[in-house]
Formats: structure tokens, C-alpha cells, sequence
């Protein structure tokens, strides 16, 4: 039965290529047997020889042809002559109508007929003269086809494209617009991201990793009468890994995992974003237990009703209308769990962030130390490093980066370890390319006056000498004059991981630096524009001092912080012009104390801050050690300073003990 099966299936099939052979077959034929390739037979001539066979009477008959051709048909007897034999067989196919044995072309027809006519008339010939006028049926029927055939043609192609025959993903054609663009993932072949890549983010993974749990051991939960959550949303700063946390869970569910961006669910069609929706579910849905995973979702899920000054947020919110329908409507979708993420949930809507639909906000926050060092080794498995390198020493060199700044770090300082020749990357290679990553490309043939450098040698030893002397300023690293990127120098500080920050901490900060400026003033006895960063710094910190966390005396105990976002598409502001003006002296007053608490500093250490400049302007590049050197050990951080510091305290308090006693 099986072979007889096979032999069934083995009956030939209608090729069309057969079909474009029978036509071409039939149009042979036609013109074979209808004269066509008969008549344009016959051996060329000229019109002299022609009246010479004329004259001597073996002409039977001449067709005269669209009043530009002739065509001589000889008689029988002169056909049989030696001349003319090579003549009479010189049709390729056979034809039904006889064929010319001569034929040639005239100029104009009255002369030529006149000519012919005397010599028939002078010679008494019986020769018949006759006009015809050609079509060529099937050359003028193409012709009057071919702009249909095209048009057709054209048609069929852009269709076949469209309807995604001419290749494309479905929904990038016409008739697919409405399907959804997402990707179904398979864990063996399309992503190999497993929990292992994905390093520190300990909190996020157990969450997401419950999640995948569930959907292998689901029994195990609804046992208990739980329910896993709907949704989880991935919030954090750029770079965090939110998306690689995703790609993770792709690789380690052994379910459906569908991959889509916020934007492509935008088209410029009205009601696409909504089809695409609910096509997404119902994929999933037909395939649950599954994951749907939505990056960048605030394209498509900000907040309803702000900014409704344009037409096109009305397609934006029935896209969403859908989403909040889909993920937790009158039909809801079982075993359907949906991951997004965004660096923007502030906007997103109210109604979305709702238990039963986003169960879970998972925040992704920038590593910390431990947590650095853990991706350091992930990005550093591909490297051939040297085997003495102290991660430990890059976690804490890269304070607030993220984990794609840090695989940024790793490649970049492979490639500059490459640049050298060298065999293996090092320590040095790792801090040249946090240099450059943080300040830009060194740039050594910058043209820069004596004047320039001095001034910009005492602002960075400036920024140093007072960070040196404040106890809550950032510890120095090293400064540098050699410009970098859009700054002419740069002087690169540790920050300590704070989780709280004190007013003291923000004002040693701020005096820091504005130490350059400072150090201008002190030396210089001017100022220039050399400390426009230093400034802009500065008055973002003041101003968040006095408006967000309230830490002004004058204005008080408050914000005006709104952490939903929505005071941003308002036009008032929330505060009066007297509060505004009240905010405004604080925050020149913060900036110009901290100043003046700078230049008292430099004036009382100008000896120590020009040796350091001159040493700066001499190696162009100074560390920790140099400032040692120069100033000794920072006085909290000196045991002996400190036991006498805290005496004098002690001293003092006892005076003041005396003095209201007596």
C-alpha cells in the first residue's frame, strides 16, 4: 500500500513552462502556415535589374507593398533559367502562399510606377502591377497588449510584495498590516542568554526567574490555590540590562517567548496598533503557556489624556485601550505573561502600572560595587587579560557605571591594548579606557598658548587642593592638563557610594568644585570662562538642595518634586513669584558662600596649590601620591590631626561649661 501510495504521488504534475511552449508552438504555426515567414522571403535586387528582367518579359507579376517594397514573382519560364534557379528555393518554411523571387526597396512610388508602366507599354508585356497594403496582426496586437501586460504585470508584483510573497516579515505588507510583528523565539537556536550571563541584578533575576519556575512547575504553585502575576515591569536607567534580563528569560523558559518593541505597534494607519495587539494575544494565547516580552513600552503605554493637543494620540491610546483590554479584560488570557521595559515609568499609565495587569514594578538599578565586579568577570571571559589584573581594583575605579558602560570599558580597553601590540590586556589598558570613556580622546596636538595652559594648570591644581581639604569631597584620583574631548583639562575623583547624602556632603562637593574658578581668582586676581561645567553642576545641585529635597532653611521643608511626571506638561508653575524669587537668592547664596569658603581656602594654601601647579604644568599628569607629597595626609584621615582636632573640641566645650556655670 505504501508503494502504491508513492506511485500516486509520483504522477507527473502540469508544468507551466509547457504551456509557454504550446503557445509558442501555436504562434509558430500560425505565422508558418498563414505566409508570414514566406513573404519576407526572396532574394534582394535593385531597381535597375529588375527593369532589365522587366524588359526582357520574365517578370509575371509585382506586389507592390505598403507603397515602399516591391516584390517580383517570375514567370514559369524564367524561373527554369540558370540565373534565376538559386531563386526558387530559397524559403526557409514551407508556406501555403507562394514567395517573391526577388524583392527591393524604391524611393518614390509615382517615379517608380511611371518607369514600369512605360516599359510594359514599350515592350507589350502582359505583367500584372499590384498593390497591397501589410498588417502585421500579431505585432500590432502586442503592441496595442503590451501596456496592459505591464500594467498588469506591475500590479501582480507590487501585490505578491505586499501580501508577502516578495519576501518581508508579516505585517510589513499590506495585507498582513494588521498582524503582529513579534518575534517568536526558540531557546535552542534563535537566543543562547541564560541566567548565568547576567550578572549581579540578584533581586530582578529571583523575581523573573519565579516567573520562568512557574511556567515549568505551574503545579507546584496552583497547588497552594497562587497565582502567578500577569506581568512584570522592567524599570531602571539605560544600560542596567533590562532587555538582557529578558533575553535571559528567553533562553532558560522552555516556552513561547515573543519579542516585540513598543514602536512596532505604531503605523500610520488608523486602528494597526490596536489589530497588531490583539493578533499578538491571540499568537500567544494558542501557544500558552508563553511570554510576551514589549521593549521600550512607553511608546506605546504613556499616560492618557497629557499633550492631547495632537490628532495622532488618539491611535496611540486605542493601542493601549487594547493592551489594558488584553492584559486584564472581561476575556482574560490565561497563562499569557507579559515582561516590558522601560527607563521611563513615569509616564506610563496610571491604569496599566494597576495590580492584574503589571503585578510587579521590578526597579533595575545600577550596580554597586559587588555587583560590578561580577559583570567585570562576565566581560572579561573573552579577553586574554594579564593573570595579575585585580577586578576588585576596576569595580571600585568605575563608581555610578552601568552594565553596559562596563562591557564598553572592557572592549575598549582591549582595543587600546591591541593599538600598543600588546599580548595581553592590563591594568593600565583598563584606566586609559575609563579615561577616555569619561573625558574623550586625548588630544595632544590640541594648539593651546603658555598663557592658556598656566591658567588651566592652577584651575585643575585649584579643584584638587580644595577637594583635598573638605572632608566629604570625593578623594582625587589623578588631573590631568592634557585636553581631553571638549575640555582643555580634567581632574577625575572617587565618589563615595552614598545611599544618603547630607547637606554638609552636598556643600563640600559644591566648594570643590568651584575651587578652579577660585583658584583664577586667588592667583590670577580674573576670572574666565574656563568653569562653565563646574558652574552648571553646581547650580543643579543648589537647586535641587532648595527645591527637591528640601534642604533650605528660608524656603523649608519642601519639594516640588512631582514624581508622576505630569507636572511637566503644565505651564504654571507651582510656586509664586515671590517663592520663585526667595528660590533664586537661596541658591545664589548657596553657590556664593561655598565660593567664598573656596577662596579662603586657596588663599590660606597658595604656596601648596602653585607648587602643585607647577608640578602639573611640568608631568601634565599628577595622582594621589603627588598631593601627599605636597599637602601630607588629609587631616581626618591623619589619626594624630584628628585626636588633636577632637581635644580642641573637647576643650572648647568644657569653656563653655565654665562660662554658664559661673
Amino acid at each position: 500500500m505504501a508503494k502504491d501510495n508513492k506511485n500516486l504521488n509520483k504522477k507527473p504534475k502540469l508544468n507551466p513552462y509547457w504551456i509557454y511552449g504550446i503557445i509558442i508552438v501555436v504562434f509558430l504555426s500560425i505565422q508558418i502556415f498563414s505566409g508570414g515567414f514566406g513573404e519576407s522571403t526572396g532574394t534582394q535586387t535593385t531597381p535597375a535589374q529588375f527593369l532589365t528582367y522587366l524588359s526582357q518579359g520574365e517578370v509575371d507579376k509585382i506586389e507592390i507593398v505598403n507603397k515602399r517594397e516591391a516584390r517580383v514573382f517570375l514567370t514559369k519560364e524564367a524561373k527554369e533559367q540558370s540565373p534565376h534557379k538559386k531563386t526558387n528555393s530559397n524559403s526557409i518554411f514551407p508556406s501555403v502562399t507562394p514567395a517573391p523571387n526577388y524583392k527591393f526597396e524604391f524611393g518614390d512610388l509615382q517615379n517608380f510606377e511611371k518607369e514600369v508602366n512605360e516599359v510594359i507599354k514599350t515592350n507589350n508585356l502582359n505583367t500584372e502591377l499590384v498593390y497591397e497594403t501589410e498588417h502585421n496582426v500579431w505585432g500590432d496586437f502586442l503592441l496595442t497588449l503590451l501596456p496592459f501586460v505591464l500594467i498588469i504585470g506591475v500590479w501582480i508584483f507590487i501585490m505578491r510584495r505586499m501580501s508577502g510573497g516578495g519576501g518581508g516579515g508579516a505585517g510589513g505588507q499590506i495585507f498582513n498590516i494588521g498582524k503582529s510583528k513579534a518575534k517568536l523565539f526558540d531557546e535552542k537556536i534563535d537566543t543562547k542568554t541564560s541566567f548565568k550571563d547576567v550578572a549581579g541584578l540578584e533581586g530582578a533575576k529571583e523575581e523573573v526567574q519565579e516567573i520562568v519556575d512557574f511556567l515549568k512547575f505551574p503545579e507546584k504553585y496552583t497547588a497552594l490555590g497562587g497565582k502567578i502575576p500577569k506581568g512584570a515591569l522592567l524599570v531602571g536607567p539605560p544600560g542596567t540590562g533590562k532587555t538582557l534580563l529578558a533575553k535571559a528569560v528567553a533562553g532558560e523558559a522552555k516556552v513561547p517567548f515573543f519579542s516585540l518593541s513598543g514602536s512596532d505597534f505604531v503605523e500610520m494607519f488608523v486602528g494597526v496598533g490596536a489589530s497588531r495587539v490583539r493578533d499578538l494575544f491571540k499568537q500567544a494565547k494558542e501557544k500558552s503557556p508563553s511570554i510576551i516580552f514589549i521593549d521600550e513600552i512607553d511608546a506605546i503605554g504613556r499616560a492618557r489624556g497629557k499633550n492631547n493637543m495632537s490628532g495622532s494620540n488618539d491611535e496611540r491610546e486605542n493601542t493601549l485601550n487594547q493592551l489594558l483590554t488584553e492584559m486584564d479584560g472581561f476575556g482574560t488570557n490565561t497563562n499569557v505573561i507579559v515582561l516590558a521595559a522601560t527607563n521611563r515609568a513615569d509616564v506610563l499609565d496610571s491604569a496599566l502600572m494597576r495590580a492584574g495587569r503589571f503585578d510587579r514594578q521590578i526597579y533595575v538599578d545600577l550596580p554597586d560595587v559587588r555587583e560590578r565586579k561580577e559583570i567585570f568577570e562576565v566581560h572579561l571571559r573573552p579577553l586574554k587579560k594579564e593573570e595579575t589584573l585585580d577586578i576588585d581594583f576596576l569595580a571600585k575605579q568605575t563608581p555610578g557605571f552601568s552594565g553596559a558602560d562596563i562591557a564598553n570599558v572592557c572592549n575598549e580597553a582591549a582595543l587600546i591594548a591591541a593599538r600598543k601590540g600588546k599580548k595581553a590586556v592590563n591594568k593600565q589598558d583598563f584606566l586609559d579606557a575609563v579615561d577616555r570613556i569619561i573625558g574623550g580622546l586625548e588630544k595632544k596636538n590640541k594648539i593651546i598658548t603658555p598663557a592658556e595652559k598656566r591658567a588651566v594648570a592652577f584651575h585643575e591644581a585649584g579643584h584638587a587642593t580644595v577637594s583635598w581639604m573638605l572632608e566629604h569631597a570625593a578623594p582625587l584620583v589623578k588631573v590631568t592638563i592634557v585636553p581631553r574631548g571638549r575640555s582643555l583639562g580634567a581632574a577625575w575623583y572617587l565618589p563615595e557610594e552614598r545611599l544618603i547624602v547630607h547637606p554638609e556632603q552636598m556643600l563640600d562637593e559644591m566648594c570643590a568644585a568651584l575651587g578652579g574658578r577660585a583658584a583664577e581668582k586667588v592667583i590670577f586676581d580674573k576670572i574666565s570662562t574656563g568653569a562653565l561645567s563646574d558652574l552648571e553642576k553646581v547650580t543643579k545641585q543648589a537647586r535641587a538642595m532648595v527645591t527637591v529635597y528640601g534642604l533650605s532653611d528660608k524656603v523649608g521643608n519642601l519639594t516640588y518634586y512631582d514624581s508622576s511626571g505630569q507636572s511637566e506638561y503644565g505651564f504654571t508653575k507651582p510656586y509664586s513669584e515671590k517663592t520663585a524669587e526667595l528660590i533664586d537668592q537661596e541658591i545664589s547664596d548657596i553657590i556664593e558662600e561655598q565660593y567664598q569658603r573656596a577662596i579662603k581656602l586657596l588663599e590660606n594654601n597658595k604656596d601648596k596649590l602653585t607648587e602643585l601647579a607647577e608640578v602639573l604644568l611640568d608631568k601634565e599628569v599628577i595622582f594621589k601620591d603627588n598631593l601627599e607629597k605636597i599637602f601630607g595626609k588629609r587631616a581626618f584621615e591623619n589619626p594624630a590631626i584628628i585626636e588633636a582636632e577632637m581635644k580642641d573640641a573637647i576643650d572648647d566645650v568644657k569653656e563653655e561649661i565654665k562660662k554658664e556655670e559661673e
